[in-house]
């Protein structure tokens, strides 16, 4: 069970709302990131800013916007934050927005959302994520993938890949993506992803990360039915797919490295093109690494 607190703050003016849109920002220690995915929101009027006790101005700057500001005490297990949050806040609207405080709304897509939550034939939309890396936006070595961020409210959960969690392994959801009970569709305008902490933030973060990967490969899926790897199914069931043949080949991180840095032509985006595609096959690294370690710790312990 996890612990909450929520932060009092002035009633909602729905009815001053262009957008009736109930808004989940997941946020830890993002006083750097947090006012311009706010200000982004424009007049929407249902925000959560979802913390897990930030030490720097995070809340303070949440409540300046006119977001409510929640708690979230991470004990392990599962739900993660923002399962937790859907599971648990009252939200005023119908339709759910899900977003990291490092991503912001472009005007286009804030419209966009706004006619395509009209229509009574769609449940969920994918979201094509635009990822700016080292002050460059990225084009090419498979930075680029879609998020299904909106959706009706009951109509949308995350799946669960691993229900044996701890903190080292991040407080929200990592690679679990959010699965739809009804049709989903796609909204042209990007979502944009712009990140401007240091390199130094992105790697203690991407460590946490593969320590849930590792946990997950070297386990197998045990809660998530959804999105079973498939090479033939979704855009995240094919990664999956890719995911899992390539980790078993030896020298895979190497692979990685060159197929999103030379196949999938992340050399056109210049030297952050060259420091994203080598960071990601550093974190296959140390997920196959963490993979050998809990392999080996496991080997050790039924040998005692």
């Amino acid at each position: 069970m996890q612990k909450t607190e929520e932060i009092a703050t002035p009633e909602l003016k729905t009815s001053s709302c262009k957008l009736p849109v109930s808004v989940i920002v997941a946020a830890r220690n993002e006083e750097r990131n947090l006012p311009r995915c706010l200000e982004s929101l424009g007049e929407l009027g249902d925000v959560y800013v979802i913390d897990s006790r930030s030490t720097d101005a995070t809340c303070e700057i949440a409540r300046s916007f006119g977001a409510r500001v929640v708690q979230f005490h991470y004990q392990g297990g599962w739900p993660k934050k923002r399962q937790w949050a859907l599971d648990n806040l009252a939200f005023v609207f119908d339709w759910i927005l899900l977003l990291d405080a490092d991503e912001v709304l472009t005007p286009e897509l804030r419209d966009e959302m706004s006619s395509a939550i009209q229509s009574p034939s769609v449940d969920g939309y994918y979201v094509a994520l635009r990822m700016y890396f080292l002050g460059r936006v990225l084009r090419h070595g498979d930075a680029s993938f879609w998020k299904l961020i909106l959706f009706r409210r009951g109509k949308g959960r995350y799946e669960c890949r691993l229900r044996e969690q701890d903190d080292s392994m991040a407080d929200m959801e990592v690679h679990e993506h959010v699965v739809v009970a009804g049709s989903t569709s796609r909204l042209k305008n990007p979502l944009i992803h712009r990140n401007v902490e240091s390199l130094s933030r992105y790697i203690r973060k991407h460590d946490e990360y593969s320590n849930w990967e590792a946990r997950v490969l070297a386990r197998g899926e045990q809660g998530s039915r959804d999105l079973r790897p498939s090479p033939f199914g979704t855009q995240a069931q094919r990664r999956r797919w890719l995911k899992r043949k390539l980790y078993a080949l030896p020298g895979s991180p190497v692979l990685l490295f060159l197929y999103r840095y030379f196949l999938r032509l992340g050399f056109l985006d210049g030297t952050p093109g060259l420091i994203y595609c080598g960071f990601q096959a550093v974190q296959m690294f140390h997920s196959k690494a963490k993979i050998y370690e809990l392999k080996a710790m496991s080997d050790a312990s039924e040998n005692r």
